[in-house]
């Protein structure tokens, strides 16, 4: 195949990651910036119309590039060079697509300060910069793990300034994405996927410039430690120094969004040599366990905060938005009682109901892969459940399941579309579009959801049929 398409390709994912970038200095998450915008009012702003246009169209430019060669990049080392490229704009401009590096450098410079994260919000100290920060998120307790908050710290005392700190942020971000690129192609090569098409999926997507690196969320660091520690996993089943080595990163990985913890039992599953019974699972997927356990209780003991960011996660429930489908399925029902004069809020039960679900389905994922394998696929299978299935989803979350997908999925087309989608979610200056979308989006949702669970009961049906015999 010619070169010139890969190389048409990487020009244009280029340039609109350079469009991306001026529209972050004309009007992007920026620190003195409005803190409750909307569509209409950054539209009517100074630039406006230039503004969501260069994000309209680097955004599409971006996403353009990544899908046309899904399935076709000539080699990882024109992938890595690629994505260096169009990450080298977001270097040097302005936070784009969420404010949330701001909550970060307030939250460590609390902890800094001798006040526990997980106890109060940020505006108890106050946070020099409280007037970065997002109205919703100034009085709530921190979501992130203990090892998160340390490196937070850390960033505040060794900066002192918030400009500083970003940049700083924004280097964990990187190396978070450079751990991802290490330890890819060994999950790929394992899974029988190229480690090309793996590295291309996972670290070329609009959703890594725009929301891990220029966007500086600590989500690129746990997918690093996430993937490394799956990837050593992988690559010496059985071996207790390399399993408890392995395990050890999924538990540092738990240490920065305890979410990551999904995957661990899969990782005890990837760990076995020879056939799968009890014994062996325990015999060599225990390291795994123990090792993520321990490095998890470690963290959380250096860091003296307690298993506090366990209430954190319970934040998530104040943002309400159709991305999330129990979400959107609790707004459809209110939206529906409503014409007959019943004002109810069944967004508490629709998400319990989610939570309910999402148990049963990684319980029937584990259960499924002990008895048919393929470990590491079902691992993405239960990040794709959890960030579907929670009560808020932000695009860069799904990040989580792309990369285990990237490096284990032998059909992309699916969570292609939910990438290429995700990528439209959120304007330049963090105003998220789902929150203006109410109608249609949560009815929409909840259709989807009806057409999915339908789908899946008639698949479960034709598996149960008798195979007809001659």
């Amino acid at each position: 195949m010619s070169d010139v398409p890969h190389h048409l390709s990487r020009w244009i994912g280029l340039a609109g990651s350079v469009l991306l970038a001026v529209a972050a200095f004309l009007g992007g998450a920026l620190p003195d910036g409005e803190l409750r915008p909307t569509p209409l009012s950054i539209w009517q702003g100074p630039n406006g119309p230039l503004i969501i246009g260069l994000w309209l169209v680097g955004t599409a430019l971006l996403a353009w590039a990544w899908w046309s060669l899904r399935d076709r990049v000539p080699s990882s080392r024109w992938v890595l060079v690629t994505v260096a490229l169009w990450l080298l704009p977001m270097l040097v401009a302005p936070p784009l697509g969420s404010r949330d590096v701001y909550a970060y450098a307030c939250q460590g410079a609390s902890f800094s300060a001798g006040i526990n994260p997980y106890e109060q919000g940020v505006s108890a100290l106050p946070c020099p910069w409280l007037d970065t920060i997002s109205y919703i998120w100034r009085d709530t307790p921190a979501p992130y793990g203990p090892l998160f908050v340390l490196l937070a710290g850390a960033v505040v005392e060794a900066t002192g300034s918030l400009l500083a700190a970003v940049a700083l942020f924004r280097v964990l971000a990187v190396a978070g994405v450079a751990l991802t690129a290490w330890a890819l192609p060994v999950l790929a090569r394992r899974c029988g996927v190229p480690p090309r098409r793996a590295l291309w999926l996972a670290l070329a997507s609009p959703l890594v410039p725009v929301h891990l690196v220029s966007g500086a969320h600590n989500d690129a660091l746990m997918i690093g430690l996430l993937v490394a520690g799956l990837a050593v996993v992988a690559a010496r089943p059985g071996r207790p120094g390399p399993l408890l080595a392995g395990g050890a990163l999924l538990g540092l990985a738990a240490a920065v969004k305890v979410t990551a913890l999904v995957v661990m039992p899969f990782a005890a599953l990837a760990a076995i040599v020879g056939a799968y019974r009890i014994r062996t699972l325990v015999r060599d997927g225990g390291w795994v366990v123990g090792g993520s356990l321990a490095a998890l209780a470690a963290v959380t003991l250096a860091s003296g905060l307690g298993l506090g960011f366990v209430g954190g996660l319970e934040q998530g429930g104040l943002v309400v938005a159709w991305t999330s489908p129990p979400t959107a399925v609790g707004q459809t029902v209110g939206y529906l009682l409503a014409p007959f004069g019943v004002h109810v809020d069944a967004l508490p039960v629709t998400r319990a109901i989610g939570m309910v679900v999402l148990v049963a389905v990684l319980i029937w994922l584990w259960f499924r892969s002990f008895r048919r394998g393929e470990p590491f696929w079902h691992a993405g299978l239960a990040l794709t459940a959890t960030v579907a299935l929670s009560p808020l989803f932000h695009p860069w979350y799904w990040l989580w399941p792309l990369a285990v997908l990237a490096a284990t999925a032998h059909r992309t087309l699916w969570f292609s579309i939910v990438t290429v989608v995700s990528s439209f979610l959120v304007l330049a200056d963090g105003t998220g579009l789902p929150r203006y979308t109410k109608m249609p989006g949560a009815p929409l949702m909840t259709l989807f959801v009806i057409g999915v669970v339908v789908w899946l009961v008639r698949s479960a049906r034709k598996g149960r049929q008798p195979v007809p015999v001659d």
